[in-house]
């Protein structure tokens, strides 16, 4: 069943002709060595491919220029300085990861669509119709060892308009690091001679020490045995995004005490996270997670270059019982987020890397789990090629990663209105999903002085903009 959401069209049927996937080199020649991932970059939980889009509009200034030359030409540039991206992930003993640089390239595909950009809706967001199509999975390219780093599909449109999509093999960089190497291409497509930002590997200083010690709790590793009840159904999944914008984020701060300060993210996460147990419905006495995705750049001591492009940031986590979550009011969720955002330090990240080399990499605990990654300033949306910042930029879809339905993006979004905001897309089972829109719009429209803030039933907010 198809329907629209967010104003994106999931309905939207077009037909899509693709040119056959070519590797693009570096455009001249690079070093050829091996070059080791760090212990934060090669853990288990980032062994999978990220989706990205970028929307963009007919430039008139730039008639009868091809957006897929121009990004092509700009992208085996951007791999001159970038050479790393253009090798191929081996695995060493200990499962250590290691690029060998060896300059076989990224994968590159050329495609066109009978479709306007305007087709599309009047509200740009995940979920993309034919999303599949427009960032094509070719076939034996997603493995994370011995395939391209970097997957990047240019769909011309046929208003004069394209799309970007690509795939990031995420072992190598996470959002920031992802965007310095896109912007690297921008600034190369419109003319310059050189990135205005020189790239730093410096992976060494994210590696375990010697011996490796662990000196923080991570309990967002830890191993649970019991799994009763607590697997998300993957055949019914349900994938709808929604807006919080200024009143949206005002009701919400109605159910914050005034002494307790906050930012956004952490009243969004709290709120997101005591709905969406509600409605996957667990044990009561279940223990269930909130990780949030942490930028640790500014946390390191000494800093890291500005150049740096590999994953750096962590998955602290917050716990709770299902039953405390769900009845208490939103500060005690909030609470623990805070809580959870405070214990990243600089220490923090050496434990983290020193316990992935003890317990072998592991993948972080996915039971009970919800993930959230703040992407709001990470510059997807003002990359410019040349014909202007996109419509949309950001993350292709929520719930990535190894097991669907676990993580979700915050994206900087304006909607039909003009009001600026923060879009989640969110990937739920049906019948969960309904709970959760419930429960939201019980939140939204309730009486703050109720705890559990499900004392409305008006439809104060809905996944359609």
């Amino acid at each position: 069943m198809t329907h629209s959401i967010g104003g994106t069209k999931t309905s939207l049927m077009f037909n899509i002709a693709r040119r056959a996937p070519e590797l693009i080199a570096p455009a001249r020649p690079t070093p050829y060595e091996f070059k080791e991932l760090s212990d934060i970059d090669d853990q288990e939980g980032l062994r999978f491919q990220i989706p990205v889009i970028q929307f963009y509009r007919k430039e008139e200034n730039h008639s009868g220029r091809d957006p897929a030359r121009v990004i092509k030409e700009a992208v085996a540039k951007a791999l001159v300085w970038y050479y790393p991206f253009a090798g191929r992930l081996r695995e060493k003993a200990g499962r250590k990861l290691v690029v060998e640089c060896n300059g076989e390239g990224i994968m590159f595909i050329e495609a066109d669509a009978d479709v306007s950009l305007e087709d599309f809706g009047d509200a740009l967001q995940p979920p993309f119709p034919r999303l599949e199509e427009l960032v094509f999975d070719v076939p034996g390219s997603t493995h994370v060892l011995d395939t391209p780093l970097i997957l990047i599909q240019v769909t011309r449109l046929k208003c004069g308009g394209f799309i970007l999509a690509l795939r990031l093999n995420h072992t190598m960089a996470d959002a920031p690091g992802l965007v310095q190497f896109m912007n690297a291409v921008a600034e190369l497509a419109r003319g310059a001679q050189s990135p205005s930002i020189k790239p730093a590997w410096e992976r060494h200083r994210l590696c375990a020490r010697d011996p490796p010690r662990a000196t923080c709790e991570h309990r967002e590793y830890e191993e649970i045995a019991d799994t009763k009840g607590t697997i998300i159904p993957l055949d019914d999944m349900v994938h709808k995004s929604f807006f919080f914008g200024p009143t949206e984020i005002a009701a919400l701060k109605r159910f914050v005490p005034p002494h307790v300060k906050s930012s956004t993210f952490e009243l969004l996460t709290a709120c997101l996270w005591r709905c969406r147990t509600i409605a996957l419905q667990p044990d009561p006495e279940e223990i269930v997670r909130i990780m949030c995705i942490f930028n640790a750049r500014p946390l390191l001591n000494p800093p890291l270059p500005s150049g740096f492009y590999g994953n750096a940031f962590a998955f602290p986590v917050a716990i709770s019982s299902a039953s405390k979550l769900s009845n208490n009011p939103i500060g005690y969720a909030l609470e623990l987020v805070k809580k959870t955002k405070a214990a990243v330090s600089h220490e923090y990240m050496q434990s983290l890397a020193d316990l992935m080399v003890l317990k072998g990499r592991p993948h972080f605990t996915v039971v009970r789990t919800f993930v959230v990654s703040d992407v709001t300033r990470a510059g997807f949306a003002d990359l410019d090629y040349g014909w202007g910042p996109s419509a949309y930029g950001g993350p292709a879809k929520g719930g990535v990663g190894a097991i669907p339905g676990v993580a979700s993006f915050y994206i900087p979004f304006k909607n039909k209105k003009g009001e600026k905001g923060i879009v989640v897309p969110l990937c739920l089972p049906s019948n969960a999903m309904k709970i959760f829109v419930k429960e939201l719009n019980g939140l939204l429209s309730g009486n703050p002085e109720h705890p559990s803030g499900r004392s409305g039933s008006s439809t104060f907010i809905s996944s359609s903009l």
